[in-house]
């Protein structure tokens, strides 16, 4: 096999993993944020995720001799700097995210939820990308990519219009934006702890690890004033969060070193907005408006999807790394 043909299966294959990421996401959103309904704390939801998940992981780890090795080359990789502590803070991003999908999926939708969070994660990966942060090169900022992020920008304004008269609403389209760009930094946190580590389940251990941590100093604070929910709900399926978290953020960390982390969050929104508009659909309807944002959202991942094109002048330059 030649090396373009190579690449192009590697990008298949990234780009694939992050869109099954995108659809477990979507549904993680559904279940965290009935759960955080039912408890009336978004906070506790998200805590109850993080936890399943993390109690998974460290088992699935510990059982692995390839997992205790990642363990050792993650800790000999902190010792020399080879990797610095606030790289594996990508947990803490994601326990934001995870947060806001307790605290506003419900009442936004999962389709506006997911379009908001897009929103920041695009803008936010464009820099990211550019800066070399991450696994891999830096990845420039070509004309497809900003025009997919600005595609992306707009969808947002589309989905969310119908809110404008709505403040209270609005202000909650905002915490998925704000988090959704946290988000994209985590991805490519979490990508140099699963390169260092040679381990993607290693990887989303130490990401739920920092993300329980972070969560529990919260929801702490938060009981010591309100006190534990009157009743947990018995719904077996509301628990489920923290399972497919880890479906969400495996494939990510599998896919970011393979295709960036522009094109993983815009491969992922492909499968998140197919997910949650079918998930909106069969329980409340989806507003036109979130539609058109929708169908722009996916537009927007296939402009910067685009391979890098030769520069006419120069054969041999392209636009972007392959």
């Amino acid at each position: 096999m030649t090396a373009p043909a190579r690449r192009a299966d590697r990008r298949a294959a990234g780009a694939v993993a992050a869109a099954v990421g995108g659809v477990a996401l979507a549904v993680q959103s559904r279940v965290n944020g009935e759960l955080g309904t039912r408890l009336a704390d978004g906070v506790l939801a998200a805590l109850i995720s993080f936890t399943g998940g993390l109690v998974v992981l460290a088992a699935v780890v510990a059982a692995r001799p390839a997992g205790r090795a990642a363990a050792r080359r993650w800790a000999g990789a902190l010792r020399t700097g080879a990797l610095k502590p606030w790289q594996c803070l990508g947990g803490a991003a994601g326990a934001s995210f995870v947060s806001a999908q307790g605290l506003t999926a419900s009442t936004l939708g999962i389709a506006l939820f997911t379009v908001a969070g897009v929103g920041g994660q695009v803008v936010s990966s464009l820099v990211v990308d550019r800066s070399g942060f991450g696994p891999g090169e830096p990845r420039p900022v070509t004309p497809a990519r900003a025009v997919g992020a600005a595609l992306a920008v707009v969808a947002v304004g589309i989905a969310v219009s119908d809110r404008l008269g709505v403040p209270g609403q609005l202000w909650l389209a905002l915490l998925p934006v704000l988090t959704g760009a946290a988000l994209s930094w985590a991805q490519a946190a979490n990508g140099l702890v699963g390169q260092h580590s040679g381990d993607v389940v290693f990887a989303t251990l130490v990401n739920f690890g920092v993300g329980a941590v972070v969560l529990v100093a919260v929801s702490t604070a938060e009981l010591l004033t309100r006190g534990l929910p009157a009743a947990f709900p018995t719904d077996w399926h509301l628990y489920l969060g923290g399972l497919l978290g880890i479906v969400a953020l495996s494939t990510s960390v599998f896919a970011v070193r393979l295709i960036g982390v522009l094109l993983l969050g815009l491969c992922a929104v492909a499968g998140q907005l197919v997910g949650a508009v079918l998930l909106d659909a069969a329980t409340r309807g989806v507003p036109t408006a979130t539609l058109v944002g929708v169908a722009l959202t996916l537009v927007a991942a296939a402009v910067a999807a685009l391979p890098p094109r030769r520069h006419p002048a120069h054969p041999g330059w392209e636009d972007a790394p392959p």
